[in-house]
């Protein structure tokens, strides 16, 4: 497997790149490796969890994994520059907004795929197969134990209620995780709703939006602010963390599912997803990745490594996700989310939310 850094990519790495040997184990046998050829991934996901998925898929195909990891946007970029040239086979992002821009820009391919389309539910996947949610990453509300009671941010307007007033920890509305969610409240709730919600977001902050949902949840432990709004997983590995520090700060910091109350739509599930590329010359090994990751033993890793919830329904959690309990989801087409990005960045300007 060939991993090429960040940096190598912005320096222009040239296609001999791909073409590194793989390293880390062995196929079965060199010969089948040899006959089977190579799939070449862009991916945005830069989890080392994921070499499972590489490895195994390698033993069991004899066929090599060869990546190259960087920023989705630059991806993007590389494989618009390359045309018809390009090594991509598999295009990788790490939320629908991303893939979504993929598909717009000409630069993935429809794939009919029975295994595909039995695995993964109709609203995590592009009707033409044009991408395939892999995983999913819900947006809770995280919140001070010892100040917060969790049934005052049992949904996301209650983030805009003036009793939060200096006390909500956010990261930047430039953030595709945030986009994509503003996208849902404007599917459900019409622009002008949703761009009241986000003047309600703005005067309530702590601070001015930086930092990950990591530092968002840290903050809370700090006491810079009382609640926040965060990705599932970023919580879940903390956890999962034997760090004393993590530790510490699970014992201050809980999250909520909001939106879970009768006749409410459910908690916001954004994805990571892939999808075919445009010219990919090795299309047969693609289309096979693309199954594998809907395959119980990789969706099970995705959930084990990452904490990130499976998009196959009978694909084991974690433990810790497991100790979250069930919860409902939002059931809105990815794709509408994600064609609404664009906007929920202007709107999210215009409210001040930078």
């Amino acid at each position: 497997m060939t991993v090429v850094s960040r940096r190598a990519l912005l320096g222009g790495l040239g296609l001999g790149g791909l073409a590194a040997a793989a390293g880390g184990w062995s196929p079965i046998n060199p010969a089948r490796a040899q006959a089977a050829g190579t799939v070449n991934l862009y991916t945005a996901r830069h989890y080392d969890t994921d070499e499972a998925i590489y490895a195994n898929f390698t033993r069991a195909t004899g066929i090599r994994v060869n990546r190259i990891e960087a920023d989705a946007d630059k991806l993007i970029e590389r494989m618009r520059a390359e045309g018809a040239n390009s090594p991509a086979d598999i295009f990788i992002a790490v939320d629908a907004g991303r893939i979504w821009r993929a598909h717009e820009a000409g630069l993935l391919q429809p794939l009919r795929s029975a295994v595909l389309e039995a695995a993964v539910p109709a609203n995590l996947r592009e009707p033409a197969g044009h991408w395939f949610g892999l995983s999913k990453r819900v947006r809770v509300i995280a919140y001070d134990k010892a100040r917060v009671a969790p049934a005052d941010i049992a949904t996301y307007a209650s983030l805009a209620d003036p009793k939060w007033k200096g006390k909500l920890l956010v990261r930047s509305s430039t953030h595709v995780y945030n986009q994509s969610l503003v996208g849902a409240l404007i599917a459900h709730n019409g622009e002008a709703a949703t761009e009241a919600w986000a003047k309600g977001v703005v005067a309530n902050l702590a601070r001015p939006p930086r930092g990950g949902d990591t530092d968002q949840l840290r903050g809370i432990a700090a006491g810079e602010g009382e609640i926040a709004l965060v990705n599932h997983y970023y919580y879940a590995n903390l956890v999962a963390s034997a760090k004393p520090e993590d530790q510490a700060l699970i014992a201050k910091v809980g999250i909520v599912f909001p939106e879970q109350g009768a006749n409410m739509r459910g908690v916001h599930a954004n994805i990571a997803g892939a999808g075919i590329a445009r010219h990919s010359p090795n299309r047969a090994n693609a289309v096979r990745f693309l199954e594998y990751l809907a395959s119980a033993e990789a969706q099970s890793i995705f959930a084990e490594g990452n904490n990130e919830y499976p998009v196959v329904q009978t694909a084991r959690l974690s433990p810790v996700l497991s100790r979250f309990g069930e919860f409902r989801e939002d059931t809105i087409d990815a794709a509408v989310f994600a064609r609404n990005n664009e906007a929920a960045l202007k709107l999210t300007d215009r409210a001040g939310w930078r």
